[in-house]
Formats: C-alpha cells, sequence, structure tokens
C-alpha cells in the first residue's frame, strides 16, 4: 500500500468515527496528500517517515488553531511547538489536533463544548482525559501515535481506560515550549502508541533539550534491574467496588512475577499525601496561567480552577516544604523495591455517571497517577487485560526520574514484546507480540471468504473454530447482511474469531446501526462478544432462521 492510499484510509476511517468527537481540527485530505508527496522524497531510514499522527489541542501548530477545547481562547498559531517540529522532521505527517477535556483540567474527557469522548471499546463509558481525543485516534487507528499532555494522569489514564500504552516521560525530558499551560513546573508531553516498541520510538526522538524551555532539562538515565526485580504494589489497594479491575490487577502481579519481578507491600500513604497537594496549593497555579479566561470556561472547569484563589503565597511555600519532605520519604522507599506498579486507574464510569457527579468520581480516577509528577517520577502504562465485560484494564509502571527507558524495557516485556537489550534506546523487533486478546462471534459478512473478513484478518485476527449459537435465537435477512437477534429457539451457525483487543475498538467503530457487539451464548454454553440486531430492524425482514447461517442462505440466493 502506497502512502498515499494509506493516509486515504485513514481519512475513510476518521469519517467512519464522525459520531465519536475525538478531533477538534482536521488536516484537510488534500494537505495531508501534499505532506505525503514531501515525505516520499525524504530518506525512509527517518524513524517515523510517513507515519501519520495526531496532537492534543492545546499543542500549538503553525498554521493551525489551538483551542485548549475552549472557543473563545482560539487562536492561530505562529510557531510549531518544539516536540512537533522533531516528530515533523522525522518525516511523520500530521493528520489533526484532538479534544480534551478544557484546559487540561480533567481526567474524564467529558469536559468539552466539542462533545464528551466515547471510549474505544464501549460508547457507553468515557474515554478517559484530559488527553482523551489522542487516546481515542490510536485506539481507533486513526493514527499511528499521538501527542498528549500529561499534569495529573492526563497521559495515562486513557491509555489504560482504551487498551493501548501511554509513555509519561520524566518531567522536563521532552520540551513543553508550545503548550498551553495547566500546571507549568509539573506539565509533560505524553505519548500512546499501540504498543510500547512504537511508543518508545517516538520518545527517541522528541527527548531532547530545548534551550528555550526553562524546565527543559538533559537526560541522566537511571537502569533498573531488567530480569530480578522488585516492584512496590499498594499494601490495600483501592477500586471502589471494581471486581473485575480488582482481579485483573491481581493476575498482573503474579505475570510479573513470572518475569522475574518480587511484590513488595507499600505503605501508600506519602503517595496519597503528595496527590493531596496537587489539588490544594498546585491549583493556584492553574488560576495563575489562566485567570484571565475564567468567563469563558466551562462550570466544572471553572470551579476547579477558581479554587486557585482561595491559597496564599505562604500556603505555597509550606506546600512546597511538604512535597520535599514527601519525596525524602519516596525516596526512601524506592530503596526497598525498583519500580512501583499500580492500577492505571482505580475503575471507570459510564458518561452519565460523571455528568451526575463530575468532580467526585474524576478525583477518584486520578488516585493512581496524581502524585507522579509532583514526586518527579517517570512512568508507562500498558494494557493487562479486559474485564467480563469487555472494557480494559491497565497497569502503571513508575520509576525513579530519568527511568524511562528501563520502565520501558519491562513494560515490553509485560507486552510480550522483543527489544533489543544491547541498544534498550532504540526499537530493533517486536514481532509476534502475544497480545490480549478478545473472542468474537460473526455470523454473516465477517464469516471467513465473506466480503468484510478482511476487517478481521486485517487487524490480526485468527480463526478459532466453527459453533453454533444456544438454542434462543432467530436470524434475519437484513440485505446484504444478516440480523441475529435472542427471540427464538434455534442454533445459528458462526465463527469464533480472536482478535488483538488493542485493534477492537477500530473495528468496533466500523460496525453500522442496527448491528453491535453484545454479548452471545455458545451451544457448549461458553460467552463470547458477538454481533446481535435491534430488535426494531427485522421487523417485516425474512425470517431465514430455517437455513441454519448466513452462509447456507446466501448459497440459496445464488
Amino acid at each position: 500500500m502506497s502512502l498515499e492510499e494509506s493516509l486515504a484510509e485513514v481519512y475513510r476511517r476518521i469519517e467512519a468515527n464522525a459520531d465519536n468527537p475525538v478531533f477538534i481540527h482536521v488536516v484537510p485530505k488534500g494537505k495531508a496528500m501534499e505532506r505525503a508527496k514531501q515525505v516520499e522524497s525524504l530518506p525512509k531510514s527517518l524513524p517515523l517517515w510517513g507515519k501519520p499522527f495526531v496532537v492534543k489541542d492545546n499543542i500549538d501548530v503553525e498554521g493551525l488553531p489551538t483551542t485548549a477545547a475552549c472557543p473563545a481562547y482560539t487562536r492561530t498559531s505562529s510557531r510549531t511547538a518544539f516536540a512537533v517540529r522533531k516528530l515533523l522532521d522525522a518525516g511523520a505527517i500530521l493528520i489533526g489536533k484532538t479534544n480534551l477535556d478544557q484546559f487540561a483540567t480533567g481526567l474524564v474527557g467529558t469536559r468539552s463544548p466539542y462533545g464528551a469522548c466515547k471510549n474505544a471499546f464501549d460508547p457507553a463509558y468515557i474515554s478517559g482525559g484530559s488527553s482523551s481525543g489522542s487516546a481515542l485516534a490510536v485506539a481507533l487507528g486513526l493514527a499511528s501515535f499521538a501527542l498528549g499532555t500529561d499534569t495529573a494522569g492526563s497521559g495515562r489514564i486513557p491509555a489504560a481506560f482504551n487498551g493501548i500504552v501511554g509513555l509519561k516521560p520524566t518531567r522536563g525530558v521532552v520540551s513543553t515550549s508550545g503548550v498551553v499551560p495547566a500546571c507549568r513546573s509539573l506539565d509533560c508531553v505524553s505519548v500512546f502508541a499501540p504498543t510500547v516498541s512504537e511508543a518508545l520510538q517516538v520518545f527517541e526522538v522528541i527527548a531532547d533539550v530545548d534551550e528555550e524551555d526553562p524546565y527543559s532539562r538533559a537526560e541522566a538515565p537511571v537502569s533498573l534491574p531488567a530480569d530480578k526485580f522488585r516492584f512496590g504494589v499498594p499494601a490495600h489497594p483501592e477500586f471502589h467496588g471494581d471486581s473485575g479491575y480488582a482481579r485483573l490487577f491481581a493476575q498482573a502481579i503474579v505475570k510479573l512475577r513470572g518475569l522475574g519481578g518480587t511484590p513488595v507491600e507499600v505503605d501508600f500513604a506519602p503517595f496519597m499525601e503528595a496527590q493531596e497537594l496537587l489539588y490544594g496549593p498546585w491549583v493556584a497555579e492553574r488560576y495563575a496561567a489562566l485567570e484571565k479566561h475564567l468567563p469563558d470556561m466551562l462550570p466544572v472547569t471553572r470551579q476547579v480552577i477558581e479554587a486557585g484563589r482561595n491559597f496564599s503565597a505562604a500556603d505555597v511555600f509550606k506546600a512546597q516544604e511538604k512535597l520535599t519532605q514527601l519525596k525524602r520519604r519516596v525516596q526512601k522507599l524506592f530503596g526497598t523495591f525498583d519500580m512501583l506498579v499500580v492500577p492505571g486507574a482505580p475503575t471507570i464510569y459510564k458518561i452519565s455517571e460523571i455528568e451526575a457527579k463530575p468532580v467526585e468520581l474524576n478525583s477518584r480516577l486520578g488516585r493512581y497517577t496524581n502524585f507522579v509528577n509532583l514526586l518527579d517520577l517517570a512512568g508507562i502504562t500498558v494494557p493487562a487485560g479486559l474485564r467480563p465485560d469487555g472494557l480494559p484494564f491497565g497497569i502503571t509502571l513508575i520509576g525513579p526520574a530519568f527511568s524511562d527507558r528501563s520502565l520501558a524495557i519491562l513494560a515490553a516485556r509485560f507486552n510480550a514484546e522483543k527489544l533489543d537489550r544491547d541498544e534498550p534506546t532504540m526499537v530493533t523487533s517486536w514481532a509476534d507480540p502475544k497480545d490480549t486478546m478478545v473472542q468474537l462471534a460473526v455470523v454473516g459478512a465477517h464469516l471467513s471468504g465473506m466480503p468484510l473478513n478482511h476487517q478481521l484478518t486485517e487487524r490480526g485476527a485468527r480463526l478459532l473454530k466453527a459453533a453454533k449459537t444456544a438454542p434462543a435465537y432467530k436470524l434475519y435477512s437484513l440485505g446484504e447482511k444478516p440480523g441475529l437477534v435472542r427471540d427464538g429457539n434455534a442454533k445459528i451457525d458462526l465463527e469464533v474469531w480472536e482478535m488483538p483487543a488493542r485493534r477492537f475498538g477500530s473495528f468496533v467503530a466500523e460496525i453500522p446501526a442496527p448491528l453491535g457487539i453484545g454479548t452471545l451464548e455458545l451451544e457448549d454454553g461458553q460467552k463470547v462478544k458477538g454481533f446481535l440486531c435491534e430488535s426494531y430492524a427485522v421487523q417485516g425482514k425474512e425470517d431465514i432462521t430455517r437455513h441454519g447461517g448466513w452462509r447456507a442462505y446466501v448459497k440459496t440466493r445464488k
């Protein structure tokens, strides 16, 4: 497939996902094609040659609007952010700027006048934020990678909620010049990618000292043990009653033990104390940067940032002293383990639940992320399985400042990716990654040999078995596809496929109404995700249940 053909497919997918407000601004297709022609003339040895990417719309790109999800703030940028320039120089192709929680204030992805972003696996649930659109662009297959920002978890929580990798660098290693500030002293530019390998490849390009950024600093790489290591885990992890997340976290600990790790229970109190400071005196930094924009903000955003005016200079100095003490306590803890491993988030909520309790539930989500930048730590979030309802779960590996690459090496092992151990700073191979897999039952045009089967195979899916439903279904003809409903007493032929979880979201996004993904019961009692049709759509349609399946029915038509 040529570069132009690849870009055409990207824009087709963007159109197919138009009902999910991933983007605030899409680069016109013609301009992207012009950029592709320029890239064609560049050496293919460039590390990101021809890769389409997106950036969060609080990051400047020359000639494009920056909104920070606040229409009244909108301005056309005269310069391109340092990190974005590095990506363009490496041969990448910018596709657009993505939706976010307004002024990067929120962990939910719903605080935007451009629309609430929907989870890639289930649209009833939140995408996570504030880098919601950037995470979704990767999860839905609309971009090879994306840039977000991360002050309190905005580059990790959306990764965990959408089954992708979120790399949050050590503060200052990636320049934030050209980024609308949230808490300037804490802000980081983060990377979203389908795999650790790809995230690390992007990180290698953008990690550089920027003389124009006062917070930029040179790396002093810290090596962590790779094979025999100790990892801290919260002594009493909180999941707010989410048994699915609790079970998956326990399984992740078992998996890390299998990789040579020894778990060490950690008193989480110092981390929680640091977390409380972020939405205490540090809100004053947000207030200082954004005070003049308060009248233009959404009510919930204004409520959070306005609280910054309640803190005095004395409060800030007291908090700085307390943070220094907490850093020492945490440093001692890191003497008992090599890295900290925590859930990506304690649970996940539906959009409707967040709308009902926007501040309370948002605050809960930051339990395992809010303290990281305050304590000057590095972090990377990776997929770690699916809840019984099919929603992703992730874990976050957290290490001392400048341990970014060492954390990535372990994260790649956890993700069953192969990195060259002799050259850990560069990706050399990642063949046959053993992804977390989703089983999916198909009954119609996605069957092997059928017209839409390519939508499975191009995402790395493989056929597991031919099977039948439990005797509880009916099948109808909707023209060129069937509609399966649970309203009968027949067994219907189907195929069960297995697909990487990180590709599942983009597959679901292509399914048109009235079809959707629900839970099917098989003849042997197994329950898997599968195609179901809304009952209203089969009214007056031909009942083809007697044929036993779509393939048999199609043969009769021929």
